[in-house]
């Protein structure tokens, strides 16, 4: 799945397959200005931080379950969000501190480095990630991920995919093909 958040004419957090199909709103109400997302890809849980209600909440990955993390003036000056382990981590636009923040409470609030400019936060870990299973758009003989002349975009599983044809193509009839 894909996530994401708009805040245009309706704000909204949403989440969408691969390939663009199967859109579907996750949270589209009490949200004003979602401009930053984090997911916690074991449990199943979608953070956002809105910095025009000054909090930073939480849905599972169908919009149910939300909680409000933490509230107040502070988050008006976040930008980027990422999780590792018991934290959320974001910067503060005003100063460029990097903040971690409890994620099950709000509170441990520690302020643990600066950043000259900083915008966006990702965390890197050591720890070696578990072996994808296998996927509909792996490469096949003929180097084709797939079987896609162009693009591959899983679908609605790890079994079914869309292909793409990259700018200036069409698909061709097959479905893979690109003319």
């Amino acid at each position: 799945k894909l996530f994401f958040t708009d805040y245009g004419n309706a704000a909204k957090v949403e989440r969408c397959d691969m390939d663009g199909m199967n859109r579907t709103w996750i949270v589209d109400s009490k949200i004003e200005q979602p401009t930053a997302l984090a997911l916690d890809l074991i449990n199943k849980y979608v953070y956002w931080l809105d910095i025009y209600l000054e909090s930073v909440e939480v849905v599972d990955y169908q919009g149910r379950r939300r909680q409000t993390i933490t509230k107040g003036r502070q988050i008006r000056h976040l930008c980027g969000l990422a999780i590792f382990e018991n934290y959320l981590y974001t910067i503060n636009s005003d100063n460029f501190s990097i903040l971690q923040i409890n994620r099950y409470n709000g509170t441990d609030v520690q302020a643990l480095a600066r950043l000259d400019n900083a915008k966006e936060i990702r965390v890197y870990q050591k720890r070696p990630q578990a072996a994808a299973r296998s996927h509909a758009c792996e490469e096949e003989p003929l180097g084709m991920p797939g079987g896609c002349a162009h693009l591959c975009l899983l679908s609605s599983s790890y079994k079914a995919r869309t292909c793409r044809c990259r700018t200036g193509f069409i698909l061709g009839s097959d479905g893979r093909s690109c003319k």
